[in-house]
């Protein structure tokens, strides 16, 4: 069978390739200048990173088309905030406000000495003062009714006194104070009760709202240093919370993640330097190894830059990408070294560096437009973070790219020149080229340099190409071995399948803050002791209807009871304003079948019962929206949420009168319907993507199909891994399952083109080949990859550890790939490669370029 080319494509790129790197290796002064002044220039836009900064939690982590937004926005002009008549469950926001979760030492919190302490935070709080141009107390800025500030129920049963509270016998949820029902279950937690009578309580929890307005965010952050240094109490834990600490606890969190950025770029030149370290002192490639590593920072200056300049905006997630750009820079430098090596050392400089250039093209060319497009495809998602992420790290890499051609390459030629007049690669002294008699080996290493094999005119080698020669790639092909490849794939498919079975949706909102915030330990009583409880969920009528109509009425009823039979949904506890006038219309004995007498009969009930008020959207004698309030109960995880979210807005998709229903949390919930299908949109189309640049730049079919087969097993790999390794599918890991597409290319693409075209006769010695040119290539890529990223593992914030983890397992799980699975089952199945008719150029232009991640 003939070997199909399709090299239209690949060969004029290396053909303009060739000049080009003639050109630079004339003039290498010039290539190595210019990048350093637009670098500079395009670096001003640093100047502008803080207007930039875009790090707002709803903007950059909920779907920005989400359909809670849209009723966000329905409620808030329909049912604008009563000034007096504060209502913590009909805000359209979570409102401004200070929480505290007390927790008893003991097994009981309702005793005298815990309320002791209790009342003292209390007393505390309210004494809370700050000067901002006047002074600034709790009264001055308290969310109010007509009897003052909003007040906390458990506190106002036991008229602040501590001795109270053992005197009265607590039922719950519900507690009848002053012949007005109480509902406790968001207030007392760890509840075990006996005939809806308290017998025993673990926690307290106390809200003290505000009014949404600058100077309540001043006495706010006084609250956050007073409470900070709160002594130690006897008989309780607190824990505390406010409106503002998600978002300040987020931000600071980005904050620790600076000082790591020396700490990787000490590993990555540490790294690339003993990777081109040679013993020869003329072919030491350590200044090329610095220069390459500097190249990357460079495209993070230039692209950032720019970026900033245009007016892009500026996430946390950003953050991550001069990681991931250090290591797909360090990989590039790999490649032009191994090309260079691959040249004539008594060629002139321009002429190797046109070699070079010409060899590295389809390689560079092919992983940068992969990368580049899989984070480009990336910005159709909905989340802004997703987006910013994207933008900013697919710019950062088409500027690496154009940095190793021109920058590197420059360096290269100069360093080549070095080469050429037989120079040390420290002092530049010129050193004879063989060891005199009498002198050591140590002066042999060090002032003896110059090398090279005189059959091929090449430089000599890595020792380490000959362990995946003699060794590594005899073992692997193996009938045995080749037996326990396909058991260990079938393994590795299992386990990944398994976990994209167990994968969980959704962020936890407290792993955008640091591991050992005081956030972090609220959340987690607030989940210990307070789950009970869910959303109290607005059910709005969202267009005008005849609520005199008794037929509406019942459809409405109907509807109301299709949400309470909802099994999340707690069947007595309910807030409607249509059910108290109805009870109070049968009270008077007044029909309210009649519009005139539903319309007059209200307003007598709304003077009565005023925080109904704010359910009514009524002007002209006419209602034009309205709601109620259903309670949920045992929402404890993201599957709860999703589940609630879903049923919810298909009962009132069902009813025959327009509902809508809104909680502030939904703003976040909406994640749980989008993530899902954008993630497989976004790698349908970029491996779809990622297929046609294979079959256009790499000359030979077959390898395109394989290189498509390792992004699906690699994808699946790190999703189901990722689940089993405690991580979401949110917006965070779906950045990095777009990464993966464009690097399980890079892993595939140029291993299966090797063996493919081989011009060994049998399967085994075709893999074996390929391991030995390749094998290294993939070990410096992988090496340098994980280096770039490792040190995120010891961050305290989820979001860079959760890049860690996705990056590592998308490397390891490359790297096991192109040095594992791939090349056994090319064994199998390379009978459509031909040796008879293969190209020797057009092998050695493909098999001497590898480009790994």
């Amino acid at each position: 069978m003939a070997r199909c080319h399709t090299n239209c494509i690949e060969k004029p790129i290396c053909v303009a390739f060739k000049k080009l790197g003639c050109f630079v290796g004339k003039y290498p002064w010039c290539f190595f200048v210019l990048p350093l002044l637009l670098s500079a220039g395009l670096g001003g836009g640093f100047y502008f990173v803080q207007e930039a900064e875009s790090n707002e939690i709803e903007d950059q982590f909920t779907p920005t088309n989400g359909p809670a937004k849209a009723e966000r926005q329905f409620v808030k002009e329909n049912f604008p905030i009563e000034e007096n008549e504060f209502s913590s469950q009909r805000l359209y926001t979570e409102g401004a406000f200070v929480s505290l979760i007390v927790v008893s030492k003991s097994s009981h919190i309702l005793t005298e000495e815990a309320f002791e302490e209790i009342l003292s935070l209390d007393k505390t709080l309210r004494q809370i003062s700050v000067v901002d141009g006047v002074e600034i107390n709790y009264e001055s800025i308290c969310a109010r009714t007509n009897q003052g500030c909003v007040s906390n129920a458990i506190l106002d049963i036991v008229d602040y006194n501590a001795s109270k509270i053992e005197q009265i016998q607590l039922s719950y949820p519900i507690y009848d104070f002053q012949n007005d029902p109480v509902f406790l279950g968001s207030a007392v937690g760890g509840v075990k009760a006996n005939s809806s009578i308290i017998e025993s309580a673990q926690a307290i929890r106390l809200f003290y709202y505000l009014m949404e307005n600058y100077t309540s965010s001043v006495w706010i952050h006084e609250f956050l240093t007073v409470f900070n240094n709160v002594s130690h109490m006897k008989y309780i834990e607190v824990s505390y919370f406010t409106s503002v600490s998600r978002q300040e606890e987020f931000v600071e969190s980005a904050k620790a993640i600076v000082p790591l950025f020396s700490i990787t770029y000490f590993l990555a030149i540490t790294f690339s330097i003993a990777s081109c370290m040679r013993l020869d002192c003329v072919r030491n490639k350590v200044w090329v190894a610095s220069t390459g590593v500097f190249s990357a920072g460079l495209a993070v200056l230039s692209s950032f830059g720019l970026l900033l300049w245009c007016g892009a905006q500026f996430s946390m997630t950003v953050v991550n990408s001069p990681f991931l750009i250090l290591g797909i820079g360090v990989d590039d430098m790999f490649i032009m070294i191994s090309c260079w090596q691959q040249t004539k050392v008594h060629d002139p400089v321009e002429i190797r560096l046109a070699e070079t250039y010409k060899e590295a093209a389809v390689s560079i060319t092919i992983t940068t437009l992969t990368d580049v497009l899989a984070f480009y495809i990336g910005i159709m998602t909905p989340f802004r973070s997703v987006q910013s992420f994207c933008l900013y790290t697919g710019t950062a890499v088409l500027f690496c790219y154009f940095y190793s051609i021109t920058f590197f390459g420059a360096f290269m030629a100069l360093n080549g020149r070095r080469e050429e007049s037989n120079r040390h690669s420290l002092t530049c002294m010129k050193v004879p080229r063989k060891c005199l008699d009498g002198h050591s080996k140590g002066y042999s290493i060090c002032c003896v340099g110059g090398s090279y094999e005189e059959e091929t005119g090449r430089e000599k080698p890595q020792p380490i190409n000959s362990f995946f020669k003699n060794y590594y790639g005899p073992f692997l092909t193996k009938t045995w071995t080749k037996v326990f490849v396909i058991l260990l794939y079938a393994g590795y498919l299992a386990a990944s399948i398994y976990g994209c079975i167990q994968m969980k949706e959704g962020i936890d909102l407290k792993n955008l803050a640091s591991d050992d915030s005081y956030v972090v330990n609220y959340y987690d009583y607030e989940d210990k002791y307070f789950s009970v409880y869910g959303p109290n969920v607005m059910v709005v009528v969202e267009k005008e209807v005849e609520y005199w109509n008794n037929s509406i009425r019942t459809e409405l009823q109907s509807c109301m009871t299709h949400f309470r039979n909802l099994n999340f949904v707690d069947k007595e506890i309910n807030i409607s304003w249509l059910d108290s006038y109805e009870s109070f219309a049968n009270s008077l004995q007044v029909n309210l079948n009649n519009e005139a007498a539903f319309m007059g009969n209200l307003t007598t009930f709304l003077q009565l019962v005023p925080q109904f008020q704010q359910d009514l959207n009524m002007s002209n004698n006419k209602i034009y929206a309205s709601r109620s309030f259903i309670l949920t109960v045992n929402i404890s995880s993201a599957v709860d949420e999703k589940n609630m979210l879903n049923e919810l807005r298909d009962t009132a998709k069902n009813c025959p009168i327009p509902l809508l229903v809104y909680h502030p949390a939904f703003i976040y919930y909406d994640q749980y319907a989008v993530i899902v299908d954008n993630t497989i949109q976004n790698i349908g189309v970029a491996t779809a993507v990622m297929l046609l640049i294979s079959l256009l730049l790499i000359p030979n079919p077959l390898c395109s199909l394989w290189v498509t087969f390792a992004i699906g097993s690699v994808i699946v790999g790190v999703a189901g891994f990722m689940s089993l390794w405690d991580v979401n599918l949110d917006s965070i890991s779906m950045i990095n399952l777009v990464i993966c597409i464009g690097f399980s290319v890079d892993f595939s693409a140029h291993i299966s083109y090797a063996f493919v075209s081989s011009t060994k006769a049998n399967v085994n010695d075709k893999a074996v080949e390929a391991l030995f040119t390749l094998g290294y290539s993939i070990l410096q890529g992988a090496v340098s990859t994980i280096l770039g990223v490792v040190v995120l593992a010891a961050a305290a914030s989820y979001i860079f550890r959760t890049f860690f983890k996705i990056m590592f397992l998308v490397i390891l799980f490359g790297a096991v790939h192109g040095l594992t699975f791939i090349p056994v089952f090319l064994t199998f199945f390379g009978f459509c490669s031909s040796t008879a008719q293969v190209d020797e150029k057009d092998m050695q232009l493909t098999i001497q370029n590898p480009k790994y991640h």
